[in-house]
């Protein structure tokens, strides 16, 4: 939890920020000008960490010039480590401001006598290529010295040619020719050819440029028959034409063919390492004779190693659109069987092969054709797939080499995507895993048991009969005390929490508490009991959270467990709600309200700055106003009871033309009440309101939790259709945009039993709504009651984002100008406008992009007049507010833009700017953060003096009727 909490780090003021950052680049300037050259090059290597704490352009455009200071008089080894430093801070080299001066210091060692010198520049220029691609002289000095008599020199050289070619088409297009005399040239060594020959893979700016490279590439290949002129040259072939796109189709028949006529192993490993980055990134460009000519190689080759390189590659091309192209284009393929396919062949005959990774590729390849393609001659390769998964594993569960377990990754993997594509097959699956499970190794039990996690929470396979033999599985475990066996005490625990779709029984709970007490530590007890929550299987959790309450030594971890077992309790007081007793109903939402109190108040003593909690705050403040407006409905309905309404009660509404008027009696109580009614389901699209703002604020999170947050959001939506439906305006409610709700594919149980209970209440309240007109105040009431119930009947799931933070992504503003001090305002005179510049920087966790990525951010600036000083002016409303809105795409995480903004007013403004993140998808996420300063708009002085001057009765003089004229050109 703690190390989770970077992203949430409180943002300082960009000024305070800023001098921290001063005075870390004093401290390593000051190592700088050291006379000793350890200190100097201590300080050199520690500059990359500096431009990640404060990665800013204002301080690394400082950073770099006295970096290149040091390059221009160094020796060097102190070159070399500014060359690394360079090269390990790249994203940061677009945040240099003074470019030119930057080049300049670097450029002046390029005319040294030294050659070394020379070289180290050259890699210089070359890693600095993205922020200079079009510096001629730069350009002129790479060339130059591809011709050089030093060997340092000319590879040096030879780097630098290849990042400007990938960089700027004009040295592209020069350098091109220069290259091809080299590469052909008999003066030139073949071990230079060889480092030459790759930098035409960056030749792919425009169509003749890759077309004249391509015939080079083809002449060498021809020319060159050595293996490793082959081997660099094909690669060379491929990389050029995944960039160039067009000579895809011609590449994969080149590298078939030496695939297939080529006898040397090392050229043909190179055709398949290459045919796999084709079919990875291009799958649609294979055709079926391609397919199939690979399968043909892989049918007839006598050696494994190679053949289970072809496996791989079409077991890559099997789990995309070619395979659909494979069957569907054969010849005569109505009149084709499944079996007669060799790509079917293949897979079937390597299902069994000896060699595990063989094995794993042929099953791989039958699950992708049973799961994507629906045909009916197909069908029975699903036997064939998983008779072939059963078989490995048998085979791998016993084996603990690392090898073994690879292969039965791939195995399981496969198991879960062929129950998910065809849960007929479940049962089968599901008993060869239990099976196993008693005589596995503990490393393959781990990986089961998430298997068996896996299948269940997709479909309720796991039956109550099972639990015993998982329970004499769990008690043989539990007397072991190894890091593997509390691992897989926490893996069987959790199959145990899927399995058991009610409460837990007694003999269950105690056994496995029994076990943690025997062979556990804190830890293994703590995930199990997270896992627990996760399941709805609260009353285990708050046991295990209770007696975990005095093993921690922080007060914070303290208050975070005593919050999750308040949590825990007060879901526990919600099981025993039953329909149509709504006075118990109200006791248990009290009670459960009761410990929700308490745990909030836990948990936000549980909070610190760098951990603040916010989304487990905001989520539990969500649940416990939506229990309070349950209850507040609950009341409300047998209110309602308490004053039923008389026949005539519906014409006396129509006659005065209330229609809230139906729900009562023609008194102020009635009224009352209907008006309650009508507050509730305000309260509860309210509720469904901020449950889609904490949706949106969560760009972190897991798709299990987002779609945890987004069913309590369609249960709020819900209820309040059906309070419309039922008693406020029955005519008017459409249940059309409700009835797709249930066509989603379902990944949880906690999901297939809130979808159950979303389409029981539509379904009754759809049937009361077309039987009566208007629904009798006795059925509506129930039928409100009986749909809260069984909301809450379904215990909530606590998701992982609410326990841990898998990705962590923030972003850091920085604008300016800026004050010194915070509250100071910035003052601007009123005929001006201000320039504000917003830069930023988005920081990442350890695992960036892990479930969405940043793809542009949204800046939103607005300004609000506070406080306002001189004459009340009638101004135009355009004029009196700023609202702008602007879309940037980071760039190596770096952003920047600016906005100009009118302060027509005088008087102090409160300028906000605040920043969302676009997906890959285009879904806006509010990440934040929000940044606020103040500006002060003055009046200019010419204004001033006028305004004064007129005050006075003198009119303006010739000069300043001149300077008035002049002013506004």
């Amino acid at each position: 939890m703690a190390a989770s909490g970077k992203s949430f780090l409180a943002d300082a003021g960009y000024g305070e920020q800023e001098l921290d950052a001063n005075s870390a680049l004093m401290e390593l300037d000051k190592g700088l000008r050291s006379g000793k050259l350890g200190e100097q090059c201590e300080a050199v290597v520690r500059f990359p960490r500096l431009f990640q704490k404060y990665p800013f352009p204002i301080l690394i455009n400082s950073a770099f010039l006295k970096l290149a200071d040091v390059f221009r008089v160094g020796n060097n080894f102190l070159r070399l480590c500014v060359l690394k430093v360079t090269q390990q801070s790249e994203k940061h080299l677009e945040k240099i401001l003074n470019v030119d001066e930057f080049v300049k210091r670097v450029f002046s060692v390029i005319h040294s006598n030294d050659p070394v010198a020379r070289a180290i520049t050259l890699r210089m220029l070359g890693s600095m290529a993205s922020i200079i691609p079009e510096r001629k002289n730069a350009h002129h000095s790479i060339r130059q010295s591809l011709d050089s008599h030093d060997n340092v020199e000319v590879e040096a050289a030879i780097f630098a040619a290849a990042n400007f070619s990938a960089q700027s088409k004009d040295f592209a297009v020069g350098i091109c020719n220069k290259i091809s005399e080299m590469i052909q040239g008999l003066a030139t060594p073949v071990d230079l050819k060889l480092k030459l020959i790759p930098i035409l893979q960056h030749m792919h700016h425009d169509a003749s440029l890759a077309s004249s490279s391509r015939q080079l590439l083809q002449q060498l290949v021809t020319s060159y028959p050595s293996t490793k002129m082959v081997i660099v040259t094909l690669h060379t072939f491929t990389l050029l034409a995944a960039s160039s796109l067009v000579d895809i189709p011609k590449q994969i028949q080149l590298l078939l063919q030496y695939l297939k006529n080529d006898p040397r192993k090392a050229v043909k490993r190179l055709a398949i390492q290459d045919l796999k980055l084709l079919a990875n990134k291009t799958p649609h460009t294979w055709s079926r004779e391609n397919i199939q000519a690979l399968c043909e190689s892989a049918l007839n080759t006598p050696y494994d190693s190679l053949k289970m390189g072809m496996l791989s590659v079409l077991s890559t091309l099997s789990g995309t659109i070619a395979i659909k192209q494979y069957f569907s284009s054969a010849p005569g393929a109505a009149a084709t069987t499944a079996k007669s396919f060799d790509l079917v062949k293949l897979a079937q005959e390597c299902c069994y092969h000896n060699n595990r990774g063989i094995a794993a590729h042929g099953v791989r390849i039958l699950t992708n054709i049973s799961a994507s393609c629906q045909e009916k001659d197909l069908l029975p390769l699903e036997q064939d797939a998983v008779f072939g998964l059963e078989a490995l594993l048998v085979l791998c569960s016993q084996d603990d080499s690392p090898g073994a377990q690879a292969t039965l990754k791939i195995t399981l993997t496969c198991m879960v995507k062929l129950v998910k594509c065809r849960p007929h097959l479940s049962q089968s699956v599901v008993e060869s895993l239990l099976t196993q499970l008693h005589s596995a190794q503990d490393n393959a039990r781990i990986l089961m048991c998430h298997c068996l996690a896996a299948i269940a929470m997709q479909l309720p396979v796991l039956a109550d009969g099972i639990l015993g033999d998982l329970m004499d599985l769990y008690k043989l475990i539990g007397q072991s005390a190894t890091d593997k066996k509390q691992e897989l005490l926490v893996s069987l625990a959790t199959v145990i929490f899927v399995s058991s779709q009610k409460a837990l029984s007694t003999e269950i709970k105690t056994v496995i508490k029994q076990q943690l007490e025997n062979a556990s530590n804190g830890w293994t007890a703590y995930r199990i009991a997270r896992q627990a929550s996760r399941m709805g299987n609260h009353d285990m959790a708050r046991e295990l959270y209770q007696s975990l309450l005095t093993q921690v030594a922080s007060e914070h971890f303290y208050f975070w467990l005593n919050s999750l077992k308040e949590f825990s309790h007060a879901e526990q007081c919600l099981t025993g709600l039953q329909e149509d007793n709504y006075s118990s109903a109200l006791s248990c939402i009290a009670e459960a309200l009761k410990s929700y109190h308490k745990g909030i108040a836990s948990l936000t003593a549980a909070s610190t700055p760098l951990n603040p909690l916010s989304f487990q705050c905001g989520f539990v403040k969500l649940r416990i106003d939506l229990l309070q407006a349950f209850s507040q409905l609950i009341c409300t309905c047998n209110s309602l009871k308490t004053s039923p309404p008389p026949a005539i009660a519906t014409t006396i509404a129509m006659t005065s033309g209330n229609d809230l008027q139906r729900c009562g009696r023609i008194s102020n109580q009635a009224l009352t009440l209907s008006l309650q009614m009508k507050h509730s389901m305000e309260e509860f699209r309210s509720l469904a309101t901020r449950y889609g703002d904490l949706y949106q604020s969560s760009f972190d999170a897991d798709s299990a939790t987002l779609r945890n947050v987004e069913l309590q959001q369609q249960s709020c939506l819900l209820i309040s259709h059906a309070i419309e439906a039922l008693i406020l305006d029955p005519e008017s409610a459409s249940f059309q945009e409700y009835s797709s709700n249930g066509t989603a594919h379902v990944e949880s149980e906690y999901e297939r039993r809130m979808m159950s209970v979303f389409n029981h209440v539509l379904e009754e309240v759809e049937s009361l709504n077309r039987k009566y007109a208007p629904v009798s105040y006795l059925a509506s009431n129930t039928c409100l009651c009986n749909a809260v119930i069984a909301l809450l009947k379904v215990p909530l799931s606590f998701q992982r984002y609410f326990f841990q933070k898998l990705q962590s992504t923030s972003i850091k503003l920085a604008l300016s100008p800026s004050p010194r001090n915070p509250t100071e305002p910035i003052a601007v005179q009123n005929n001006q406008q201000l320039a504000l510049k917003v830069e930023g920087v988005v920081q990442h966790g350890s695992k960036p992009g892990l479930f969405r990525k940043i793809q542009s951010v949204c800046l939103n600036v607005s300004s609000v007049l506070q406080s306002k000083s001189g004459q009340d002016y009638k101004i135009p409303i355009d004029n009196m507010t700023n609202e702008m809105e602007q879309r940037v795409e980071p760039h190596n995480d770096y952003f920047s833009t600016q906005f100009l903004l009118n302060f027509v007013i005088l008087g102090t403004h409160n300028i906000t700017v605040e920043s969302s993140v676009i997906d890959s998808n285009g879904i806006v996420w509010k990440t934040g953060p929000k940044t606020t300063i103040f500006v002060k708009s003055l009046e200019d002085p010419y204004s001033q003096q006028v305004r004064l001057q007129q005050q006075q009765g003198q009119p303006p003089s010739q000069q300043q009727q001149q300077r008035t004229a002049y002013s506004r050109f």
